[in-house]
């Protein structure tokens, strides 16, 4: 059971990229050695920089010190205040906490920059623990590291996981006997963590708090079952998180957007069409799938025009809704429009549909009837009635 989470801190919690290339540059600048291209010097994130720069650059002990001293001359000043904490990370901080897991540091960062980015964010108070290095003594391996932060935090290795983006967070957390999870939002690769043995390896933040939860599940093989002109169809083997093996039958499908279109005087516009999944009519608010990679508002607007024949003045957005998470990784992002204007109508050779406009409040009362059904309907219709009551 885990009660612990530990994280790296540079590429893992904290984007400090830029300050730390561009720092790395500086000092290799000022000693007349030729920096790499910029792609390149991601190597400078994670390991302690002494390391980097001897090994790196062939330099000795002396050498070194010297262009860690010349690095953290631009650092200290400019390059610490490029970061920026990743979107989600202190969203995760605070779950993860009312969850009642412990939490701490394990960094190769000199503790006093980790500090300070912690307090400019209002995260400090979060953490248990946060084991990092001194200015004078940052050679320091990742699993002695970790290993003080999980005795300062009271736990066992097998009771916490360590959250890195890079080969050394992996390292030091098979070192230290502990499950490691692998992100791929910093500065490392798929390969290179799954090289280093990460017990888990993720693309998404939330997928961290699952891990730690004991709900995640690991795909471990896809097996195609049909590529049709929407919808792809697959069986995946997966292991949970206890260890067992289970398999997932799933639809992939590109997402779509639905919007809500609301006039001056209180009226939606819908659209009845025939969805013969269900074989019957049902009203919908206006809505269409998204092209691969397309802005969901460029859909929206698109769709409202072409179904209805309206175009609008201003869009609100309601977020996004999972209709069917038990199979299918859809994703309906969902608008609200007003300053609405009636233009010409534009459907598909293969469309039919009738389109009309309800009262909000009838809407509603259709909904709580159960005579209209659509999920996404459903969803838009109560989110636009939330908002405007809060307003």
């Amino acid at each position: 059971m885990v009660k612990a989470v530990v994280f790296d801190f540079d590429g893992t919690l904290c984007d400090t990229g830029v300050g730390v290339k561009k720092s790395a540059k500086y000092a290799l600048d000022a000693f007349g050695i030729k920096a790499p291209e910029w792609e390149e010097l991601d190597f400078f994130i994670g390991p302690p920089l002494l390391v980097t720069f001897q090994e790196k650059f062939n330099q000795s002990v002396t050498d070194a010190e010297k262009l860690v001293k010349k690095y953290r001359e631009r650092y200290t000043n400019i390059g610490l205040y490029e970061s920026e904490f990743y979107d989600g990370i202190p969203q995760l901080i605070k779950d993860l906490k009312s969850q009642g897991f412990k939490l701490g540091i394990a960094s190769s960062k000199p503790i006093n920059y980790v500090e300070e980015l912690l307090i400019k964010a209002d995260l400090q108070s979060y953490f248990d623990y946060i084991s990092a290095v001194s200015f004078n003594a940052d050679c320091e391996s990742k699993q002695s590291i970790l290993e003080r932060c999980l005795n300062e935090l009271g736990v066992e290795p097998s009771e916490a996981i360590m959250v890195g983006d890079r080969f050394y967070d992996m390292d030091g957390a098979r070192g230290a006997g502990v499950d490691s999870v692998g992100v791929l939002w910093g500065f490392g690769s798929k390969f290179e963590l799954i090289e280093s043995g990460a017990t888990y390896v993720v693309d998404k933040i939330q997928d961290i708090e699952s891990i730690a939860l004991g709900m995640y599940e690991r795909t471990e093989n896809v097996q195609g079952i049909h590529n049709g002109r929407v919808l792809n169809f697959h069986v995946d083997d997966i292991t949970l998180c206890n260890g067992e093996k289970a398999t997932r039958e799933c639809v992939d499908h590109p997402g779509g957007v639905g919007i809500i279109a609301l006039t001056d005087d209180e009226y939606v516009y819908m659209v009845r069409q025939f969805r013969y999944p269900y074989k019957e009519s049902i009203y919908e608010i206006p809505a269409g799938k998204r092209e691969k990679g397309e802005d969901p508002l460029k859909t929206g607007k698109r769709e409202l025009q072409e179904e209805c024949g309206v175009v609008a003045e201003n869009y609100i957005d309601l977020g996004k809704i999972y209709p069917s998470p038990g199979y299918t990784n859809e994703e309906i992002y969902l608008y609200a429009a007003t300053g609405l204007t009636e233009v010409k109508q534009n459907l598909d050779e293969d469309e039919f549909l009738q389109v009309t406009k309800m009262k909000l409040t009838t809407l509603i009362t259709k909904i709580m009837s159960g005579e209209i059904t659509d999920a996404k309907t459903i969803a838009a219709a109560f989110k636009l009635k939330e908002l405007r009551n809060i307003k």
